[in-house]
């Protein structure tokens, strides 16, 4: 039987704060700088020095392979900090489970996957100004792209944010709902600098850490990474795949283009307030959730090596 917060838990009880400053410090370099250059000598090359300007000179498949790209430095980087500084075993990294449980990862994916699927036709027979755009050749190649790299790009993101700055917060705070409120706040920060947010405004940034929240909740009770991780590659191969517009931060050779204005639509203030809150009651009933009190409350043990 599982400890209480046990995936919180798994930290090398002998790591030092100098191992997560300098982890912390080697994954920001890589992802900053080091994964952003093919954009940096695009940008040279071009004379452009925008996603915007980029986006009107280049492919857009080799673009958005570009834009991809610090999240495959950083993920390869955050592997091999892991391994050498935290001295922590690759499976600890995404669930305190004796192997990834792929049955979570796809049911999340599917179930998520399909609910988009739903508000894609709600908005088509509300008359949304959604147009057919095929390109089948760019497609193709954006379809290698988006199971490819896409995946790579929110795996990073859910081991930096709900693995490894989940458990610093957790040692340090001592307790669930802090890091779950933390973290989920950082991963919304981070989404600030995307052009819909200007394009909207900080209400949307509200709905990102909305969001963070969530999958910190899902991560926190079910003891690893494997629905937040199949929830999040989902959403973001959608938007890559299926329906784009001119103002998001994939801008594609998607099957659709969305040609409404930018707005914080329905879409949205249902998925806050009725199909996370579904999606928690749905997922707790399928895996067994316990003592909500205790894994948000109670103090962690955080002392477990694995």
């Amino acid at each position: 039987m599982q400890k209480e917060n046990s995936f919180l838990g798994l930290t090398n009880p002998d790591s030092r704060s100098s191992d997560f400053i300098l982890t912390l410090a080697l994954v920001l370099i890589a992802f900053m700088l080091l994964g952003n250059i093919p954009v940096l000598l695009a940008s040279y090359k071009l004379g452009v020095y925008s996603i915007e300007g980029l986006t009107a000179h280049m492919d857009l498949n080799l673009l958005f392979t570009f834009i991809l790209f610090p999240f495959v430095v950083g993920i390869l980087t955050l592997i091999g900090c892991n391994k050498y500084l935290q001295k922590m075993s690759f499976k600890s990294m995404f669930t305190a489970r004796e192997r990834f449980d792929w049955k979570r990862f796809w049911f999340s994916f599917l179930i998520w996957g399909g609910l988009l699927g739903v508000f894609f036709v709600l908005s088509l027979v509300l008359g949304a100004p959604i147009e057919f755009q095929p390109n089948w050749s760019a497609f193709i190649v954006l379809t290698i792209v988006s199971f490819t790299l896409l995946p790579l790009q929110t795996t990073f993101e859910e081991l930096f944010f709900r693995s490894f700055l989940f458990k610093a917060f957790g040692k340090t705070f001592n307790k669930g709902w802090l890091t779950v409120l933390f973290t989920g706040v950082l991963f919304g920060l981070m989404h600030g600098a995307n052009p819909e947010v200007e394009k909207i405004g900080n209400i949307l940034l509200v709905f990102y850490i909305l969001n963070g929240v969530f999958l910190g909740l899902i991560v926190l009770m079910d003891e690893g990474l494997e629905l937040s991780m199949g929830y999040h590659a989902i959403n973001n191969i959608y938007a890559a795949l299926i329906v784009t517009n001119d103002w998001q931060a994939f801008h594609t050779d998607a099957l659709f283009i969305d040609k409404s204005p930018p707005a914080f639509g329905l879409e949205n203030i249902l998925t806050l307030v009725l199909i996370q809150p579904l999606l928690l009651v749905v997922f707790s009933k399928k895996y067994g959730w316990k003592n909500w009190k205790g894994k948000l409350f109670a103090k962690l043990n955080t002392d477990t090596k694995k």
